[in-house]
């Protein structure tokens, strides 16, 4: 295999793997918004079919009334850290890759129509280089950091959050 194509390969398999992990901690962290069991959350989380839409619920759900400062910014932290580390993951799961003459992934083709008035946008190219493998190599470590940060708030948290009046 070239040279690159392994390694990349490698991180893009971690990315998918440790973005899904995570995102997965999103149905606790609903749970304990919404105060419900796991089944209503996981029902929530399914029916919401786009990490943007299950993170715009967190997000939201943390600025009732009844949630607590400091519970709020540490879901807004969150969000905020997988909203950056989705642009990455998006990149690479819905992108082709291109491959130089000597069969090593070079670039990478974005999936993705953009409207510019009455023209369109197709296919932005992107290289891949050192800079873009360490880019990967971030989101990655990004995400377990936010996997460990959403561990941590879970279990600090009181099993049911107080309710509004």
């Amino acid at each position: 295999m070239p040279r690159r194509t392994e390694p990349l390969l490698l991180l893009i398999g971690k990315l998918v793997y440790t973005w899904s992990n995570t995102e997965s901690l999103l149905i606790d962290v609903m749970e304990l918004l919404m105060g419900v069991d796991k089944k209503v959350a996981i029902v929530t989380y399914l029916t919401l079919n786009t990490t943007r839409a299950r993170l715009d619920l967190i997000e939201r759900l943390s600025k009732l009334e009844h949630v607590p400062q400091a519970t709020r910014d540490e879901v807004f932290s969150v969000v905020a850290t997988m909203k950056a580390a989705s642009k990455v993951r998006n990149k690479y799961s819905h992108s082709i890759f291109s491959f130089d003459e000597s069969g090593d992934m070079d670039r990478t083709e974005l999936l993705r129509i953009a409207d510019f008035g009455p023209t369109l946008r197709y296919g932005k190219v992107e290289p891949i280089d050192e800079q873009e493998l360490q880019r990967l190599s971030d989101a990655i470590q990004m995400l377990v950091a936010t996997n460990r940060e959403i561990h941590a708030f879970l279990a600090a948290q009181p099993r049911a959050l107080p309710r509004s009046a």
